[in-house]
């Protein structure tokens, strides 16, 4: 057990199948190890604030805090410096997490995790690379109603906080989003970042609406479209029955009759979340359970923050 974290950082557990991944230990350490494999792998970000590290010297201006005087420089040329880092970001971000009930169901369940366990992880990443560079994270769960507000806070041992959240989760029953987005305006007093991660089997227009609001208020703000890859085509038997796990209606149907209309079905679903939501400068990104969390952290901080 003392090998695990080591081990874990020299794997990039980041681009490992997700289900093989969860395997390996509690949510803590599996999602360090992913966060430590995406981390290493990225490229220098462009935008400055992703980290507090050297980036520059200029000379001493009245006011400037000691702390950030370069002592040895001072020694060798007998004047003031000062170093300047890459800036803490200030961003306050939330993220705003789906736990419905059909967000529980995967179509494979001996090889790909259910919607919700692959979405506490990547939540859970996602707040750890936020937290790590000094961004305000918050989380808000919800299903028919809203489960947990975790206010925004910038404190690495808030990750915890998250963590203890994510990991108390429990399949609700039907999805409700407007309630849950309506108490991000509460939690967000400053413009920030707002990330929805949820299957998106709901009201289209009135999360758009609700959405669009924050939009309007300054929030940057992206959506994860959490899909099994199960969904996105039909198969399966000659026969089979299939039920909405939410509210239990079920039918009776031959896959293959089927298929043609459900695929154009599924991607005309696709295509207006995608039309409805950019056409308003929300970024929209479809990420199915079987995709490794380093793409999906990758697709979430290049629309959202510039990481790249």
């Amino acid at each position: 057990m003392s090998r695990a974290p080591s081990t874990i950082g020299r794997e990039r557990l980041d681009l490992l199948d997700p289900h093989e991944i969860a395997r390996l230990g509690g949510i803590e350490l599996v999602t360090q190890g992913i966060v430590e494999g995406f981390l290493s792998g990225l490229h220098r970000s462009p935008r400055r604030g992703f980290s507090v590290e050297f980036a520059e010297h200029r000379a001493y201006q009245h006011g400037d805090e000691p702390r950030y005087v370069d002592w040895k420089l001072l020694a060798r040329t007998d004047r003031l410096y000062v170093k300047q880092y890459e800036e803490e970001t200030n961003l306050r971000a939330m993220l705003v997490l789906d736990t419905s009930s059909s967000m529980a169901w995967s179509g494979a369940p001996a090889e790909r995790l259910t919607k919700l366990d692959y979405s506490r992880l990547l939540v859970a990443a996602l707040a750890l690379v936020l937290l790590r560079q000094r961004d305000a994270t918050g989380l808000i769960s919800f299903d028919d109603q809203v489960r947990h507000v975790l206010p925004s806070r910038a404190r690495f041992s808030h990750w915890r906080q998250i963590l203890a959240i994510l990991s108390s989760l429990v399949p609700g029953t039907r999805t409700a989003a407007e309630p849950a987005l309506r108490r991000v305006v509460d939690q967000l007093r400053r413009r920030g970042l707002v990330v929805l991660v949820s299957d998106l089997l709901f009201d289209r227009d009135l999360v758009i609406k609700a959405l669009r609001f924050l939009e309007h208020r300054g929030h940057q703000v992206l959506v994860l479209h959490v899909m099994d890859p199960a969904e996105r085509s039909l198969s399966g038997q000659v026969e089979a029955r299939f039920q909405d796990p939410e509210s239990g209606d079920s039918v009776v149907l031959r896959p293959q009759d089927w298929a043609a209309a459900y695929d154009r079905t599924v991607q005309d679903s696709l295509d207006a979340w995608r039309f409805g939501l950019r056409r308003h400068n929300i970024a929209y990104e479809v990420v199915t359970t079987n995709t490794p969390f380093g793409t999906a952290l990758r697709q979430a901080l290049v629309r959202a923050t510039g990481v790249a």
